[in-house]
């Protein structure tokens, strides 16, 4: 177990932890909450050892092996597979044992060498690496491509996969959530859940959180406090706890206001002065308790717009894509993602916009506002219609080298919305609202935090009085509290909202319908969020088989005629199907039983010699039950393909 007795932590001069003391039993699976700044990530740097505590007592054990996910932007040429198969330290450290001990020639070694490489999984480790890759959102044809092909965002994702693929202990998880789509977020619960070691997690998304956490520490006022459960029955316990404390409080106040009372009206007569210096002891020894201090979280609201078109928008028989490169030959046509819509978006709307990763959410989102142009068709906007775009990356939207202030001041030169004033003062004012005051309206928005960025970005929709809002997953590196600032927001707004999101929490809260992006088209979803997870794991599922049988086609290409009046396939050519395939079901049937044989036999006592004879083997048999499994699933497509009946 984990344990923490009278813990000081600092960072720098500031004290984040003031002898806190907490248990985390081995198995837990833990939520880390807290406000931002109040040192979730200093607790972790204290149970990775990147950190070490200032006073009290910590203790880990030194031998759970620690899986956590490197902040470093990875830069390789190595394929997505082999960079995240990378990620088992063991099968690393077993192949290396592998290799010198073959250059050794040492037998016995040799002979261990291989039963640590079988038992670390080396027979389905690229299966297990793709699975993780393929979870989290990448598609089938992207699994073996460069890493450093792919955006930043991405190669995060990787470098989470990486870590899910080391085995461990104690894994430690901060903000994993941050650039998932809903598919891959539902596909990462579903594994988390799993997970057998002891975890600890700090996530900003409330349904994340309930579905994989048993136990929540909650970071406040320099103290650690455990909770029993998920994160709704924290916040329900503590709600409780507040009222508790509150109540307490306030009857304090009255005894004390009573004693102060008694002391003041009886201390100068005689005859109570006993019983009044009785009292002013009595208030000594009162323990003070502290009042519930008003919550200090970020509230804002949107503006009411100057006008509500009706119809907003009229796709027709749109495409969505993207226009062919520059630098590609005349006549190239563009890469269409979205095909031959027909839809209405009508004033008061509220749409959740569902799709799984690659499916076009972001391209539709991109064109309606005015980023991209269709492939085809039309969008037309109603009379009037004034556009709100928080960008899924808030750089495509926000300029690195400007500050707050200047993003306002040349929003307030292109034009003023109705009502709004593009004095520096009264800019400044509206950027105090949002949390921007003093010297951080100068700050460079490049060295701002995830946070304040998305913050900033709420602040330029909200000046502007939208009648449309386009929100492409707003709550990335939004805390709790400003995710609900954002979702009562966006409930008391009076115009049209169309948002693509991963929190679920905010997609309930806020939408009334929703539009699902799958397989080139867009239609409505008449189930609810729930009935969505189902269908994205049974595309995650979908997603796992296509590249099984893509990787059978690479290896073993099945060569087929195209089935016509003068080639169809005959009864003999069936049979013969057939009969081929029971020779290779028999001969997988007999490799299982010497596979199982020689693993009874490696787990008895055996000489040097003859267990690395074993090893090998096992490696062998291993191999060769792969290229029997793909050669009947060849045969498989074959006779299916045989079977159904031809057309001449």
């Amino acid at each position: 177990m984990i344990t923490l007795k009278s813990v000081t932590l600092r960072r720098g001069v500031r004290v984040l932890l003031d002898k806190a003391s907490v248990t985390v039993n081995t198995g837990e699976r833990v939520g880390l909450v807290g406000r931002n700044g109040a040192g979730k990530s200093t607790l972790f740097g204290l149970l990775d050892g990147s950190l070490h505590e200032d006073a009290g007592e910590f203790f880990r054990p030194a031998q759970w092996r620690l899986a956590q996910v490197s902040q470093e932007m990875p830069e390789t040429t190595d394929s997505a597979t082999d960079f995240v198969i990378a990620g088992d330290n063991a099968l690393l450290a077993a192949q290396e044992e592998v290799r010198l001990a073959e250059a050794d020639g040492d037998g016995d070694r040799l002979a261990h060498a291989y039963m640590h490489l079988h038992d670390a999984g080396a027979h389905d480790a690229q299966a297990r690496a793709q699975a993780l890759i393929l979870g989290l959102g990448f598609k089938t044809s992207e699994v073996n491509n460069p890493v450093d092909s792919f955006s930043g965002g991405w190669r995060m994702r990787l470098q989470l996969a990486r870590a899910l693929m080391c085995p461990s202990d104690l894994m430690l998880l901060d903000e994993p959530t941050n650039h998932l789509d809903l598919d891959a977020l539902v596909w990462l619960e579903s594994w988390l859940t799993r997970y057998e070691g002891t975890m600890l997690v700090i996530s900003h998304d409330r349904e994340f959180l309930d579905a994989i956490s048993t136990v929540t520490l909650h970071i406040e006022n320099e103290q650690l406090t455990r909770y029993g459960g998920n994160y709704s029955v924290f916040e329900e316990t503590r709600a409780q706890q507040l009222e508790l404390q509150q109540n307490a409080y306030v009857k304090q106040q009255d005894k004390i206001a009573h004693l102060q009372s008694f002391i003041a009206r009886f201390k100068a007569k005689a005859t109570k002065a006993k019983q009044a210096q009785s009292r002013v002891k009595a208030l000594e020894r009162i323990e003070r308790l502290a009042p519930v201090l008003a919550s200090a979280d970020f509230t804002f609201e949107f503006e009411e717009p100057a006008n509500l078109p009706n119809p907003m928008l009229v796709i027709d028989k749109a495409c969505f894509g993207y226009p062919a490169p520059a630098d590609a030959a005349a006549g190239t046509p563009p890469t269409v993602i979205v095909r031959e819509v027909t839809r209405s978006v009508l004033a008061g709307q509220r749409i959740g916009i569902l799709g799984a990763n690659g499916q076009g959410k972001s391209t539709l989102v991109k064109t309606i506002a005015r980023v991209l142009a269709c492939t085809s068709g039309v969008v037309s906007e109603g009379k009037g219609l004034h556009v709100g775009y928080f960008a899924q990356q808030e750089l495509d939207v926000l300029r690195p080298h400007e500050t707050p202030l200047e993003h306002m001041l040349r929003m307030a030169r292109e034009g003023l919305p109705s009502g709004q004033s593009g004095r520096e003062q009264d800019l400044r004012s509206f950027l105090g609202t949002f949390k921007f005051s003093g010297d951080m309206v100068k700050q460079s928005v490049g060295t701002m935090s995830g946070g304040e960025k998305a913050r900033l970005v709420l602040c330029m929709i909200v000046w502007q009085r939208p009648n449309l809002l386009l929100l492409d997953e707003p709550t990335n590196h939004l805390d709790l509290a400003t995710r609900e600032a954002l979702s009562m927001a966006l409930n008391e707004f009076e115009g049209t909202v169309m948002l693509v999101s991963h929190d679920r929490a905010l997609l309930r809260s806020v939408c009334d319908e929703f539009w699902l992006v799958s397989r080139g088209g867009v239609e409505d979803f008449s189930g609810d969020l729930d009935d969505y997870q189902r269908y994205l794991l049974d595309e995650a599922k979908r997603n796992r088989e296509s590249l099984k049988a893509s990787t059978r086609s690479s290896r073993e290409p099945v060569k087929r005629q195209p089935t016509t009046a003068a080639s169809k396939t005959t009864p003999g050519d069936l049979k013969v199907l057939t009969r081929d395939q029971g020779k290779v079901e028999q001969a997988l049937l007999t490799l299982q039983q010497e596979q199982h044989s020689l693993a009874a036999r490696l787990s008895t006592p055996q000489s040097a010699p003859a267990l690395a004879d074993l090893g090998q083997r096992m490696t062998a048999i291993g191999e060769e039950l792969a290229t029997l499994e793909e050669r009947w699933l060849s045969l498989s497509d074959q006779i299916d393909s045989a079977s159904k009946p031809t057309t001449s």
